[in-house]
């Protein structure tokens, strides 16, 4: 386009922007596709300091945006959105990864109040100046984004190729991309690059692989360079979430949609990790079996009566909770009876190891300790072994 005379640019331009006017949303987005093409003239014949040859673009991009800063009552614009919820996926995180999200009253009460403004109202442009070119084309490419769904594989093309070369003129990048257009740096701000990202990312899922991957790589580049903190994450946001064998497995002829990533791609959490759900497991199972110990210990009575396993002999253990041991004549004798006596211990050294009973010992101790602490509300009436 930068080649073609002014007489026969001028009566295109005028169509244009006449479709354009018509309100027709067809008419419309018939204009819009050319939107990469025309911003790419403008900026390239800016930087060759020649505005004569790119009058009747300027009036074909002023004269768009003027009609889409104004409603139809001819109040300026403001577009504004509601703050997402984190329980939604998006390129720049994952729910899995922050927990539980569940939507409480209070929250579906104040759902949909708290929207933020991120463009508007704008000012009436009549020209092209350096403080307010990015200005007009950010906007104007605001509109084009937002009917990408429309927008045919050429212009897809077009935009991955606007962006490619207005982030490496001028600069080492631009010998290895092999383009042999103007040499002149291009000035474009952040705003700017966020937009053009956004679009790459539409046509990446929509068959444009290789010239979409090349234009995100440029872009970021430019970002680098100019250390564009907006444009840098959204770019590396989106260069994380993209999967190349989903995008290679999508043809241009497909349902037009964008991908992200819902489920990691691997384990963010360790299974061992300590959380406060597996304190309160714990605690919950310590417990249990401390009730369960207490009601055992209820049935028979009421009485606390921790076994003790001194000498490592096994015996049965009757109804009221004495244990019976075998005699030396082969009868079974009861370790006390119902009047309070005294169990009796054997400590027959040819047992266990003295360590090993020590630690039995104190452990059965501290066992019974417990369990008397829990029930010093009642007395208590049974024998305890030691």
């Amino acid at each position: 386009m930068n080649f073609v005379s002014p007489q026969l640019l001028e009566p295109v331009c005028h169509q244009l922007f006449e479709f354009y006017r018509s309100g027709e949303p067809q008419l419309q987005r018939f204009t819009l596709q050319f939107l990469p093409e025309l911003l790419w003239s403008l900026l390239s014949v800016s930087a060759a300091r020649d505005p004569h040859t790119s009058g009747c673009i300027e009036a074909l991009l002023l004269g768009i945006y003027n009609l889409e800063i104004v409603d139809k009552d001819g109040q300026s614009k403001v577009l504004s959105f509601t703050v997402p919820s984190l329980s939604k996926p998006s390129v720049y995180h994952e729910p899995s990864a922050i927990g539980s999200m569940a939507l409480t009253e209070g929250a579906l009460a104040t759902h949909g109040l708290s929207r933020v403004v991120y463009s508007g109202p704008h000012l009436q442009r009549e020209t092209f100046t350096a403080q307010n070119r990015f200005e007009v084309l950010t906007f104007l490419l605001l509109c084009y984004n937002a009917a990408l769904s429309y927008m045919t594989a050429t212009s897809l093309q077009s935009l991955c190729q606007l962006s490619s070369r207005v982030c490496i003129c001028g600069y080492p990048r631009q010998q290895m991309r092999r383009y042999k257009g103007i040499s002149t740096r291009l000035t474009v701000t952040s705003e700017f690059l966020v937009q053009l990202i956004t679009g790459i990312h539409y046509a990446l899922c929509n068959g444009e692989v290789e010239l979409g991957s090349k234009a995100l790589d440029d872009v970021l580049y430019r970002a680098q360079l100019e250390l564009f903190p907006e444009a840098l994450l959204v770019g590396n946001a989106i260069k994380s979430s993209l999967h190349s064998a989903a995008l290679k497995s999508n043809n241009k002829e497909g349902a037009r949609s964008i991908q992200v990533e819902i489920t990691p791609t691997s384990s963010r959490i360790s299974r061992n990790a300590v959380t406060s759900l597996s304190i309160r497991g714990h605690r919950w199972k310590r417990h249990e079996s401390q009730e369960v110990s207490v009601d055992s210990e209820a049935a028979l009575g009421g009485v606390a009566i921790p076994e003790i396993s001194v000498t490592g002999v096994s015996g049965e253990r009757m109804p009221n909770g004495d244990s019976l041991r075998p005699r030396t004549d082969g009868r079974t004798q009861p370790d006390g009876d119902m009047l309070g006596n005294t169990s009796e211990v054997s400590l027959d050294p040819r047992g266990h190891e003295s360590g090993m009973r020590g630690q039995e010992v104190r452990r059965q101790k501290s066992v019974r300790r417990m369990v008397e602490n829990e029930g010093s509300g009642s007395a208590s009436t049974g024998r305890s072994q030691y």
